[in-house]
């Protein structure tokens, strides 16, 4: 299974080493891409235009994993069996999309086919990624039989 994280913004000092920190753990491969729009521009077209990047990252052919506070919280338990449904519709790929401060675009959620959220609480869009790495984390350790979560 092959992992791609896309995301808005550059992570830097305490985000990039909780997020070095959990992707060195992860023994599929991995890809991590930011983007960013620096142009000074009203919010809703700042969005579109990283909505735009994010969507210029994805590879060919990968299940799209879009997060969105909005979306459908799964329990850490349930994660791995989430990946291997979308690994098998992705031919062996998915890719996690994370927006900036505004959110995603449209555009991204409408080519996504699965919304997830991090539970009902909104998370800095730099801490996602170390919240989702840890995740993607827990759920590699639990596919491999380690007892890594209470049931």
């Amino acid at each position: 299974m092959r992992v791609l994280i896309a995301a808005v913004g550059r992570a830097k000092g305490p985000h990039l080493a909780l997020q070095q920190h959990y992707a060195q753990r992860i023994h599929w491969p991995l890809s991590i891409v930011e983007v960013e729009e620096r142009r000074p521009l009203p919010a809703a077209e700042r969005c579109r235009r990283e909505g735009a990047l994010l969507l210029a990252a994805l590879p060919e052919r990968a299940a799209i994993v879009a997060l969105d506070e909005h979306g459908t919280s799964l329990a850490s338990a349930a994660l791995p069996g989430a990946l291997a449904k979308w690994r098998d519709a992705g031919g062996g790929q998915i890719a996690f999309l994370i927006g900036g401060a505004d959110g995603l675009d449209e555009a991204v959620l409408a080519r996504a086919q699965f919304r997830l959220a991090l539970g009902p609480m909104t998370w800095p869009h730099l801490l996602v990624r170390g919240l989702l790495l840890e995740q993607l984390y827990r759920a590699q350790q639990i596919m491999a039989g380690h007892p890594y979560h209470r049931k």
